[in-house]
């Protein structure tokens, strides 16, 4: 498909208008959604559906969440966690990673499907991002780099990991949809001192978490 990058520019721009009137505020959040080029983790075919404020299926039953949701995280980080080091669960496309690195954080992320994880390697490599990426089981989180400032897990989860809340530094925060496999509430858990202080927001239904300490992948 021959889309021109003037074409692109204006639908996130549009994408973006849309972000506000969905009550997203936060003008760091919106302005790495303007720099991030959504379209570039999207296939060749569906280049137009890139800037829709929907989900799409990037393959083994995984997706690249709606702008909104995106969006609606990453503020709840942001806000709490304005900068630092930042594990992502869940890599998928590598969209939210990227928007995590134009926000100026030192990003470092988990995917469980290898072929998911060598195609957002690559993509990051060639985009010229420096983020961290691992195939493993996400629900462990990254224990080697461990704290991290921020954590943002991109699948739904029955609970908390306990390995992710362990990795969290003092002050740090967790993002992460907590609920049934139907759906889920956006849940943030922050550390001060031994204390974890836990925040829940409203529902949205995600792909689940498949591992050790979440879901098990007969589901």
């Amino acid at each position: 498909m021959n889309v021109s990058e003037k074409h692109m520019e204006q639908r996130r721009w549009e994408m973006v208008e849309a972000l506000k009137r969905y009550g997203i505020t936060n003008s760091r959040v919106l302005d790495a959604f303007l720099e991030v080029k959504r379209h570039l983790f999207f296939p060749e075919d569906a280049l137009e559906l890139a800037y829709d404020d929907g989900a799409y299926p990037i393959g083994f039953g995984q997706t690249i969440s709606q702008p909104f949701t995106v969006a609606y995280m990453t503020t709840l980080l942001v806000d709490r966690c304005p900068s630092g080091k930042v594990l992502e669960i869940g890599t998928g496309s590598g969209y939210q990673a990227a928007i995590l690195d134009a926000l100026g954080y030192s990003v470092y992320t988990v995917e469980r499907i290898n072929e998911l994880f060598q195609r957002a390697e690559r993509l990051f490599s060639r985009l010229g991002l420096p983020i961290a990426c691992r195939y493993d089981d996400g629900t462990l989180g990254w224990k080697e780099e461990a704290p991290f400032d921020g954590i943002i897990v991109t699948a739904g989860a029955p609970e908390e990991p306990a390995p992710l809340l362990r990795q969290l530094a003092e002050n740090g925060c967790m993002v992460i949809p907590v609920g049934e496999t139907v759906s889920q509430q956006m849940t943030v858990v922050q550390r001060v001192g031994d204390e974890l202080r836990k925040e829940v927001f409203q529902q949205f239904v995600f792909v689940p978490l498949i591992g050790r300490e979440g879901w098990s992948d007969d589901l």
